[in-house]
């Protein structure tokens, strides 16, 4: 098993009948079968290859690149199946970027054929296509009017040599993707990333899975462009775990229940978001069944799956999962046996509430560059540690740094920045460690455990380090502190920018006899907001040393989202546009103010 598309070939074989697909389509789930997948690609892959695509070398600098733009569908793993056997390059595209850096993207990739989803994200890209002189064909799955179907490109018997004849020569070290990384720090880069990255990832990944059945069932609603969902869909594949694709971000509720999955991924801000809706629903009850709902949650909070507790603790946690916890597991479909979370860290309580109700989350870490899983924790109690990031996976060295940076090495590295020698070059020694550009220690010798991000941390103008990233994550345990950032850098002491959950916010109030404003700008300037906020502020500034705590804090009216470009698509806030959209209100905290150290 040496190619991705090996992986779907053998299920072609081995299960015939089998769902490896599936999507909703007017109100039912229509499944694709093992052997129809299988064939859909290799007949776009034939038809592809009749539009001339290059069949010399197969380098990056001579591959045609290939674009798809598209939410989770079908359509999205036939596409890629099919550009691997033409030995040409996927390069996925964020459905949410804006149409100018579509055209750098596609520019210096330089694009000869692109696949879009919809009429809908073809009309947002149209503008972009004159900018782009490499782009000879456009493809859309669904019918738009005036742009050629995607069912077009199905070769014949020529088409179908054609591929069988490539397919031999691709090989495990053949760049598979370029996937462009969604730029927090900067301009995004191209991540070249070949067969034996993503299919080594896979393998040394598939032990963390040991849970999985064959023909049982996932949903899947990350994006699939981002490398930590992409190589999960392909252990599915080789798991034979049909993928259930949902319908939107809208209704994962209602698709969980329907397909009643087995295993889901996520990123931390979707099971923050799931977690308040489930705190929201509980506010709502009144009398004994809000002080049960609570007390659930109380225990969950105390929950350690190494050390369980007492006899009277283990007791009360059964009795909570059999009243209030059972309720949480079946909104997620009833049949979850792990979460899968990764390109964030997860607050620690929610771990602990999660798996207090019999629904464990299995936190991990990686980059787009590591193809992605360096390291997981497992579903098995010996090797999870809450508040880690897990053991490493099989394959995969690390060392930390004397400044304490991840270094790793192993068959998921990289090939390298595509058109970037020089920024390869910083991060990617001759002899094949990469620098993560994360802050690491080692937990019971074996457990890895990230502190922060490098480049985050920051000097005040006193010389003292802060790492914003663990002020951040404890501070926004508070229900009333949506979303945060710390600043300092070169400051004489440390501020933060907050959203605080209006929602929440707005209950408190009104359950101190406030009635709280109707307008988001109205609320942050309400002095009991202020307030409560500060109170907030109180509980935890004395978890970190003196010159971590927050001083000073500015309440924002609106939330941060991938629309107004804060957050990137995986949900990671953009330090560098918060520091620059937000520079006169973060100047105005440190106007006229004193030195505090």
């Amino acid at each position: 098993m040496k190619r991705l598309f090996d992986m779907a070939a053998a299920q072609a074989t081995g299960r015939p009948d089998g769902v490896m697909l599936a999507s909703k389509k007017n109100g039912e789930w229509v499944p694709l079968t093992c052997k129809e997948v299988n064939r859909h690609a290799a007949d776009l892959a034939a038809g592809l290859l009749q539009l001339g695509l290059h069949q010399g070398e197969l380098v990056p600098e001579k591959q045609d690149k290939i674009a798809l733009v598209s939410q989770n569908r079908p359509e999205w793993l036939i596409c890629d199946l099919a550009v691997q056997q033409t030995g040409a390059i996927l390069t996925p595209i964020y459905p949410t970027i804006s149409p100018v850096e579509f055209a750098v993207i596609l520019n210096e990739a330089e694009v000869r054929i692109l696949f879009l989803a919809s009429k809908e994200l073809y009309d947002r890209f149209q503008p972009a296509f004159k900018d782009i002189p490499t782009l000879k064909y456009i493809y859309t799955f669904d019918d738009v009017p005036g742009v050629e179907n995607w069912s077009a490109l199905k070769g014949n018997a020529a088409g179908e040599a054609l591929r069988k004849t490539m397919t031999e020569r691709v090989s495990e070290d053949t760049i598979a993707t370029i996937i462009y990384t969604s730029g927090t720090t900067g301009v995004p880069k191209g991540v070249m990333l070949s067969h034996k990255n993503i299919v080594s990832n896979v393998l040394s990944s598939m032990p963390a899975f040991s849970f999985a059945r064959k023909d049982d069932r996932c949903l899947s609603f990350l994006p699939l462009n981002h490398i930590f969902e992409k190589m999960v869909t392909y252990i599915y594949v080789q798991a034979g775990i049909g993928i259930y694709y949902a319908e939107s971000m809208d209704t994962i509720g209602d698709n969980l229940r329907e397909v009643k999955p087995m295993v889901f991924t996520s990123v931390p801000r979707l099971l923050e978001k799931v977690y308040e809706r489930i705190i929201s629903k509980g506010l709502e009850l009144k009398g004994i069944k809000r002080a049960l709902f609570f007390w659930a949650v109380n225990l969950g909070k105390q929950y350690d799956n190494i050390s369980q507790g007492s006899f009277f603790y283990r007791l009360q946690l059964k009795l909570a999962n059999k009243l209030i916890f059972n309720k949480w597991r079946e909104a997620l479909g009833g049949r979850v046996v792990a979460i899968v979370s990764g390109s964030a860290a997860l607050q620690e309580r929610l771990i602990r509430i999660f798996s207090a109700a019999n629904i464990t989350i299995m936190e991990g870490y990686g980059l787009t560059e590591t193809s992605p899983v360096i390291s997981v924790n497992r579903l098995e109690s010996e090797d999870r540690r809450i508040g880690t990031v897990g053991p490493l996976i099989d394959g995969v060295e690390v060392k930390l740094a004397e400044d304490g940076e991840i270094i790793c090495r192993g068959p998921n590295i990289m090939v390298g920045y595509y058109k970037k020698p020089e920024q390869t070059a910083e991060v990617l020694t001759p002899d094949g460690w990469f620098h993560t550009g994360d802050i690491g220690v080692w937990v019971e010798k074996r457990f890895l455990k990230i502190t922060d991000r490098k480049k985050e941390v920051f000097k005040t103008s006193g010389g003292k380090y802060v790492a914003p990233q663990a002020i951040e994550n404890k501070m926004r345990e508070s229900p009333y502190i949506e979303q945060m950032m710390v600043v300092g850098p070169g400051r004489k002491f440390v501020s933060a920018l907050i959203v605080p959950n209006y929602g929440q916010v707005r209950s408190r109030l009104s359950a101190q006899g406030i009635q709280p404003p109707a307008s988001n700008e109205d609320l942050v300037a309400l002095d009991a907001t202020v307030q409560l906020i500060q109170e907030q502020l109180d509980k935890y500034n004395p978890l970190f040393g003196h010159v971590e705590q927050v001083k000073k804090f500015l309440l924002l009216p609106a939330e941060w989202t991938i629309d107004n470009g804060i957050l990137t698509p995986k949900l990671s806030i953009r330090r560098k546009v918060i520091e620059q959209r937000f520079e006169k209100e973060i100047d105005s905290l440190y106007g006229g103010s004193s030195t505090i150290e």
